[in-house]
């Protein structure tokens, strides 16, 4: 078979219904890839480095050789990982890239295509995908925010929708983090910066390839930074200007919300996240914050917390151009995402 080479929007397509295999070592691959692609090393972080040494300081071909070395004792393993991988998925078509379409998903294309797979290389590799990636930001998106203060519930709100089919994207759960100081609590690492970007830019693609002409995408208002990772400016710019449904939640219902969801974390972990927000909060709200947790009194110390926060949505929402017209304020009763979903559909 012939090993075919594809731009990145065929690339992009086939990736959808093909495995696809990158080929880098495993420090490039953790620190950020096409989601779904299955790590396939060709070196491993010494021997890239070493090859790459070789090539700099000596010749290609002294860089070819070495890497032959390494790339002879892997053969075996690396066709017999692709074969488990396409036997699951029922196919022989497999997508492989590297770095910048160079030598190594060359290397290992010819070995995948003298086994007989069919294979497909991405011509400029990874590299070309993030250029495209980044492009996926600037495009413009029929957007909405679900806003209220913390505790309105906004997460489960968001993920009612889906469930009722409307097309939503949960840049805290991309995030692996809801978004405050005590937003890490119970998650999983956070990825990379870049590997953030990568998932949020194939959620609007899908998306946008999905989407009828009457439907929006839904998201959750947030701060452009979430934990460790930043919303892209030009597309943070562009949630900025899309309308807003403020839910109105009444303060007991919401801080009853957030003792269910933060209460069971221990004293040392709150007190630690308390911290970090000291000098915001202020010296004497800090005190009596934990004073509160030492003293069991978990209510009136979320209650300082949430205050806190409140000023601080507050003073985030109306940093928009035009708030007033883009803010549309829904009452509810309480935190409860079924009545909500229903609320929030009809506007």
């Amino acid at each position: 078979m012939a090993i075919s080479k594809l731009q990145i929007d065929a690339f992009i397509q086939l990736s959808k219904q093909y495995p696809v295999f990158d080929v880098r070592s495993e420090g490039e691959f953790f620190h950020a890839h096409i989601p779904g692609a299955h790590s396939l090393p060709l070196f491993n972080n010494e021997e890239r480095k070493i090859v790459g040494t070789a090539y700099k300081q000596e010749s290609k071909q002294k860089a070819i050789k070495i890497g032959l070395k390494y790339f002879g004792t892997k053969m075996v393993k690396m066709v017999e990982a692709v074969e488990k991988i396409t036997a699951e998925k029922d196919t022989r078509t497999v997508l492989v890239h590297c770095w910048r379409g160079g030598m190594r998903s060359a290397g290992v294309a010819w070995l995948l295509d003298l086994y007989g797979f069919k294979v497909h290389t991405l011509v400029g590799g990874y590299k070309v995908y993030r250029n495209w990636l980044l492009k996926q930001f600037e495009r413009p998106y029929p957007i909405k925010i679900i806003g209220g203060f913390t505790g309105s519930g906004k997460t489960d709100l968001l993920h009612e929708l889906g469930k009722r089919g409307e097309p939503i994207i949960d840049l805290e759960g991309l995030a692996h983090h809801k978004g405050s100081a005590f937003g890490a609590m119970g998650q999983a690492p956070q990825p990379t910066q870049e590997m953030f970007e990568n998932l949020l830019a194939e959620a609007l693609f899908q998306h946008q390839m999905q989407l009828s002409d009457d439907q929006v995408i839904w998201m959750e208002d947030e701060s452009q930074r979430i934990g460790e990772v930043n919303i892209p400016t030009v597309l943070f710019k562009q949630m900025r200007t899309k309308q807003v449904l403020f839910l109105e939640i009444p303060f007991e219902e919401r801080l009853s919300y957030i003792m269910q969801g933060y209460g069971h974390f221990s004293k040392e972990q709150l007190v630690n996240a308390i911290i970090r927000i000291k000098k915001r909060l202020g010296g004497l709200e800090t005190k009596n914050a934990i004073n509160c947790l030492l003293e069991d009194d978990v209510k009136g110390c979320f209650a300082i917390l949430l205050k806190y926060y409140d000023k601080g949505y507050y003073a985030g929402s109306q940093k928009r151009e035009n708030p007033d017209q883009l803010i549309c304020k829904i009452p509810c009763g309480k935190v409860d995402p079924t009545t909500n979903a229903i609320q929030l559909l009809q506007y």
